[in-house]
């Protein structure tokens, strides 16, 4: 087997296009089940959370609540404004909805990955392949490319609608989206570094590998660990931006722009917004376990070894995420923009490029064989540069700060 490629496609190509076509359709109805019971454990846990019932009256539970509101949405009057420009109106609600499910074709969603046979590979009516419908050699900067385009579909949701407030919410999306795609995308080279590899199926393989021992205890090759935390904890801030959800919800200010940049959008189009939307939780939560949490990887423990294994805990720690994100909704005030973007541009990049340096300087001193006086030298050394740049920084900005508040001060009298 090809490194990287999926053993799929070494060989018959037509023999390989209905299994191919297998995952692709399982994995779309996979997600649209999903968010439909995203939707409903949302409504339920924050319910809970704040002492309510939230929903109850369509089916057990009420777990079919949200398709009752789907078949609502579907008969709705679909409204089109008379200044709108209509083809990027229409346009833009499948702009929005089609990266999420394309970033979700590169999932390593399971495999067996224990033991020094376990490559992720599963067999499926006769044909070896990754449980996950591709992977390409550039698997993560595909998902990056495809967050980049979802900006143009709520770019074009204001703009395409004709009106200003639309294009007031869809501008400061924008901004907030490209602000928070640098931070993210190192907190994403970090990880590269550390695999050497952009595929993401290559990635669970290396977190699948045997990490270190302390005393009794096993520590697992992660990167959540490898890296030091901290290209997680940007890349956990970040991505919450990136999915406009609270308490980066700035382009839904319901107190400033009625609805942002779908105001002026009904019936199934407003739907395919609200399905991206949660799609785009799923997917980035599936996102951070295959480049921080190892993916499928993980022990089988007391059960049968076999691939279903690394389903299992694929889904463990998406569970986690997924409650991580409906808890930050429940509980965290929402930003000022100008708060927002403060912590983009003068906290999170910046703290995520000098991470990324000081993580390159230890993979130079680890392959050049520096001592580790040195090495420790070189970290300690980075980080007092850093620390004393960002003083720097800071004082400047509360010095302008100061001396900005003083003149309106004399201004006014």
């Amino acid at each position: 087997m090809i490194l990287g490629l999926d053993p799929l496609y070494v060989g018959d190509f037509m023999g390989d296009l209905l299994v191919t076509l297998l995952k692709v359709v399982v994995a779309f109805v996979f997600l649209l089940i999903s968010v439909m019971l995203m939707v409903w454990f949302e409504r339920k846990l924050i319910s809970d959370m704040q002492n309510r019932i939230g929903p109850s009256i369509a089916g057990p539970w009420g777990i079919l609540q949200t398709l009752a509101d789907g078949i609502k949405l579907f008969f709705k009057e679909d409204l089109v404004p008379d200044n709108a420009d209509r083809f990027a109106f229409k346009l833009a609600p499948y702009l929005s909805l089609v990266p999420a499910f394309l970033v979700f074709a590169v999932v390593p969603l399971g495999g067996d990955f224990n033991g020094d046979d376990g490559d992720g590979v599963v067999t499926m009516f006769g044909h070896d392949t990754f449980l996950q419908v591709a992977d390409p050699p550039m698997g993560i900067l595909f998902f990056l490319a495809m967050s980049s385009i979802a900006i143009y579909g709520v770019m074009l949701a204001g703009w395409g609608s004709g009106s200003k407030y639309p294009l007031l919410g869809s501008v400061r999306a924008s901004a907030q989206m490209v602000s928070y795609e640098a931070a993210l995308g190192l907190a994403i080279a970090a990880v590269v570094l550390q695999t050497g590899s952009l595929s993401t199926h290559d990635m669970v393989l290396d977190q699948a590998a045997p990490g270190f021992s302390l005393g009794a205890f096993g520590i697992p090759n992660w990167n959540i660990i490898v890296t030091g935390f901290v290209p997680f904890v940007v890349f956990l801030i970040a991505g919450t931006a990136e999915l406009n959800r609270p308490p980066f919800d700035l382009v839904e200010a319901e107190q400033e722009l009625v609805g942002g940049f779908h105001t002026e959008y009904s019936s199934i189009r407003f739907a395919l917004f609200f399905l991206a939307e949660f799609m785009n939780t799923i997917t980035m939560s599936a996102v951070i376990v295959t480049l921080f949490l190892g993916g499928p990887a993980g022990p089988a423990l007391f059960l049968p070894e076999g691939w279903w294994i690394g389903t299992v805990w694929f889904f463990l720690k998406l569970f986690i995420f997924l409650f991580m994100f409906v808890w930050f909704r429940a509980t965290l005030p929402r930003f000022r923009y100008d708060q927002l973007m403060d912590l983009g541009w003068k906290l999170l990049i910046p703290l995520s490029l000098a991470w990324f340096i000081m993580l390159a300087g230890l993979r130079v001193g680890d392959s050049e064989n520096w001592s580790t006086t040195k090495t420790y030298a070189f970290v300690l050394g980075f980080m007092a540069f850093c620390g004393l740049m960002a003083t720097l920084l800071t004082a400047a900005i509360n010095t302008a700060r100061s001396e900005r508040i003083k003149a309106m001060e004399d201004a006014n009298g």
